[in-house]
């Protein structure tokens, strides 16, 4: 008998809902080849932990590593510590630090790819008066991942958008900072749509001639950058910058909005992946690529494309929000006992938003065991005196 569940819509209506059959995913049995594809992963809080979720940023260490090993057995890399783990919105630089450290003597076990966010969220906003502040800031957290055989990703500063006053401030920074670099990072270039404190970053708040900044910084310290990642939901920018970046230095689409083309590429090149959204659909993420290495473009479209509504509504405004969305799936399918989140961030979206991405969740075949999902549904909606 196929599961049905009642759901409300945004019209406050009420309807039946009927679950598709679910979709058996498989895992690689290789290392994927033709795209490098880091999933950003989201953290499990303890909804036990007798602490100020807001300050502490209590963490199921268990449960929050676990959900790294399932990334791993889909052939995806992680990148930890991101804005997807609630960093700058109620995971600090003390969880992160020790989350950094966890994940990677995992990763050695497990034999899986990491790649992790320094910043300078340490320091308190009014800590943060000159661009020597951040650069040490950098610096102390740059020092951390690698001294525990972690690869970088230099995360956008807000310190550093509220101090610097020229470009050539972001080149003074991020020049200082990667030159001390062991092995090459990651630049994570991240839109004012999903934090509205990076606005004007690298300098001006006109795109065109901040990406011109960005790419002088990498041009500058070539043999010190892997890539660069962009989060600006501009599919013809990041194209447009791709073109422009030196030979061997990868573009990393961040784009939530576009990534199956983008990844897919045109005749001039391609993007590989650094998404958030890849920690909600990682089991269609890997059967796209693994399609991929074998050629074969109708079964990565038929993988990836139901994902992209998803993705879409996940992302939905106000961006920042779509960790929730993150969180719900893992939820849905089994990989943490509860919907609660850092910060109480499981509010940020409401119950029809959630109704819906249950339905596109099922449309895009990611709803693993669709009873499970329902009756995980019937729980959130009876939170919300839905029976």
């Amino acid at each position: 008998m196929p599961t049905v569940i009642r759901l409300p819509c945004a019209d406050g209506a009420i309807t039946p809902y009927t679950l598709r059959d679910s979709v058996a995913w498989s895992r690689p049995a290789a290392p994927i080849r033709s795209r490098v594809a880091y999933a950003a992963a989201h953290v499990v809080c303890d909804p036990l932990a007798d602490a100020d979720p807001l300050t502490t940023a209590p963490i199921d260490w268990e449960a929050t590593l676990a959900y790294r090993r399932h990334l791993w057995s889909y052939g995806l890399a992680v990148a930890e510590v991101m804005d997807t783990a609630q960093r700058g919105m109620g995971l600090g630089w003390p969880a992160a630090r020790e989350l950094i450290s966890r994940t990677l003597d995992d990763a050695r076990t497990a034999g899986g790819i990491v790649a992790c966010g320094a910043g300078t969220d340490q320091l308190a906003p009014n800590d943060a008066r000159t661009l020597s502040d951040i650069e040490n800031a950098y610096e102390e957290q740059v020092e951390w991942v690698e001294s525990h055989g972690g690869r970088v990703i230099l995360m956008a500063s807000r310190a550093l958008a509220r101090v610097a006053r020229t470009p050539d401030d972001y080149r003074r920074v991020y020049g200082r900072v990667l030159r001390q670099l062991t092995q090459p990072a990651i630049l994570h270039w991240l839109g004012d749509m999903f934090d509205p404190q990076l606005t004007g970053y690298w300098g001006t708040p006109d795109i065109a001639e901040a990406m011109n900044v960005c790419l002088s910084v990498i041009d500058e310290h070539r043999a010190k950058v892997d890539g660069v990642k962009i989060s600006l939901l501009d599919a013809d920018r990041e194209i447009e910058m791709r073109r422009r970046l030196p030979a061997g230095v990868r573009m990393y689409t961040g784009d939530d909005f576009n990534y199956d083309r983008l990844i897919l590429g045109d005749d001039c090149g391609h993007s590989d992946a650094l998404l958030g959204i890849f920690d909600a659909i990682a089991p269609a993420a890997s059967a796209a690529l693994q399609a991929l290495d074998a050629c074969d473009l109708d079964a990565y479209r038929a993988a990836l494309g139901p994902t992209v509504p998803l993705s879409r509504y996940v992302f939905i405004r106000p961006t920042y929000a779509y960790k929730t969305g993150i969180v719900f799936l893992a939820y849905l399918n089994g990989h943490q006992t509860h919907f609660r989140m850092i910060g109480g961030a499981e509010s940020w979206r409401s119950v029809p938003h959630l109704s819906k991405l249950f339905r596109l969740a099922d449309a895009a075949g990611l709803l693993l065991d669709g009873e499970l999902a329902a009756e995980r549904m019937r729980r959130v909606l009876a939170v919300a005196g839905i029976t």
